[in-house]
């Protein structure tokens, strides 16, 4: 069987780009994952302004943040696809202005369904980053860097998540929310201009496009989200969200089915089984998992025991601001230690902390100051789980293709989805106490699959091993 493994552009450790990054390039990519993020997260807060302003009610509000995660989510592996054929650079650069103008036409929207519409093409262009950006990064940075550079990948990203609520929050309230999406704008273009001056072209290849395989993986992960974020929602029955649910995995198994027969799939599925692909991969659903829950279960259970809004944002912000500051670290670590060991350190980090969770929130009156200690703990080993989870990725088989990124971004992104979801489950039916024991045995799982399988390194290490005992 001839895999589309062959048609892929060069490694990335071509020698194009093999350990060539340097600073201006790799600030270059983080320009992208800031905006990326900002433009995710930054209308969190204003949502219920532009609601007024339009005189709609909080269902239809919901549609814009679910237009963008939609979008953003289910084009990931095309996005990766459409980078390995016509050039990463040349699909990043066309990202970020993507997103300059969606910001743009967002700001001056006229009505509610335009702003959602430019909303979900924002979602589109900004779907290009995470695969783009690490594609790249792994191309630029050689094997003894590469931690290291996803450290700072993964520092960006915590800030974005940091700031992006608040950000959106003071601008609006002191400049009306229009005024939200323009510091999108400059940070894209700078992004853009930096792109073009510090970062080589990456070659592109003329490869045939999968197209019922990108049809049907993208359809089954849209369908997904989708159903996911019908849970909760009023005036939606529950069986309409089962029956998305079920007709979205009937798409992806046939997906599945189809990349197994047919010469040169859109994803071959054999590589997503590779170690360090899907170890990797479910650690970073868990921890995404983990956050989406943590981001939205934490502040509800707050404000039910009588907690201010402003404070219970200040209690959840010590999540994101530890993840920011330990990433660097954390990437030095892994450069140093290897991949595989920061990563159960983190997923043991994160069991006991949302064990600690479930017991500190499902106390009668939950002590602020314990819950924000314990968020800040939490944050230390998303952190740790975050940086090796994507250096593994790109150092496998499959990180090496734009949809095998694709993929797994998808699948990160998607953890975040089911854990929102899970939230309005596990408090409707069930407790706090509940929702953070389930999102423990989640990373438990996480942790277990880190020891399946045996990576390339660990086949060498056994080698150099039996030759010493011979020698001996």
């Amino acid at each position: 069987m001839t895999t589309r493994t062959e048609a892929t552009p060069e490694s990335p450790e071509s020698p194009k780009g093999a350990d060539t990054g340097t600073p201006l390039a790799l600030s270059a990519l983080l320009a992208g994952t800031l905006v990326g993020t900002l433009s995710n997260n930054i209308i969190n807060v204003p949502l219920a302004q532009i609601l007024s302003y339009y005189d709609s009610s909080l269902e239809d509000g919901a549609l814009l943040a679910v237009a963008f995660l939609l979008t953003f989510a289910a084009s990931m592996p095309l996005a990766g696809y459409i980078g390995d054929r016509f050039g990463r650079r040349r699909v990043y650069c066309a990202a970020l202005l993507g997103t300059a103008v969606c910001a743009a036409g967002a700001a001056t929207a006229p009505s509610l369904e335009i702003l959602i519409g430019w909303r979900a093409l924002g979602g589109v262009a900004a779907a290009a980053f995470a695969p783009a950006v690490m594609g790249l990064l792994a191309w630029l940075f050689g094997p003894r860097r590469r931690a290291r550079a996803v450290g700072a990948w993964a520092t960006v990203n915590g800030i974005g998540q940091a700031i992006g609520p608040s950000l959106g929050g003071l601008i609006a309230g002191n400049w009306g929310w229009r005024w939200v999406f323009v510091p999108l704008i400059p940070i894209a273009l700078v992004g853009l201009a930096g792109t073009l001056r510090w970062i080589p072209a990456f070659p592109g290849r003329p490869m045939r496009l999968d197209v019922l395989g990108a049809t049907t993986l993208t359809m089954g992960s849209a369908g997904i989200i989708l159903g996911l974020s019908m849970f909760g929602k009023s005036g939606v029955p529950v069986g309409m969200a089962w029956a998305s649910l079920a007709v979205s995995v009937f798409v992806l198994v046939w997906f599945a089915v189809h990349c197994l027969r047919v010469r040169m799939p859109f994803v071959d599925v054999r590589l997503l089984t590779e170690s360090r692909f899907a170890r990797s991969s479910v650690a970073s659903f868990a921890q995404m998992f983990c956050l989406g829950t943590a981001l939205l279960a934490v502040p509800l259970r707050l404000s039910a025991t009588g907690v201010s809004t402003t404070t219970a944002g200040m209690i959840l912000f010590s999540l994101p601001a530890v993840m920011a500051v330990l990433a660097p670290l954390i990437g030095r670590i892994t450069d140093r230690v290897g991949a595989r060991r920061v990563l159960r350190c983190g997923l043991t980090i994160l069991a006991i902390t949302q064990c600690a969770l479930a017991a500190v929130l499902g106390a009668n009156d939950p002590d602020p100051w314990l819950v924000a200690g314990v968020l800040a703990v939490t944050g230390a080993g998303i952190a740790a789980v975050q940086t090796p989870a994507a250096t593994g990725s790109t150092r496998s088989p499959a990180g090496a293709q734009g949809t095998g990124l694709g993929v797994f971004n998808l699948i990160r992104f998607g953890g975040s989805a089911v854990g929102a979801a899970w939230v309005t489950i596990g408090l409707g039916s069930w407790s706090v106490t509940i929702v953070f024991v389930v999102c423990a045995l989640v990373v438990g799982s996480a942790f277990a699959a880190t020891f399946l399988g045996r990576d390339p390194e660990d086949v060498e290490d056994a080698a150099v091993i039996r030759a010493a005992l011979r020698d001996s």
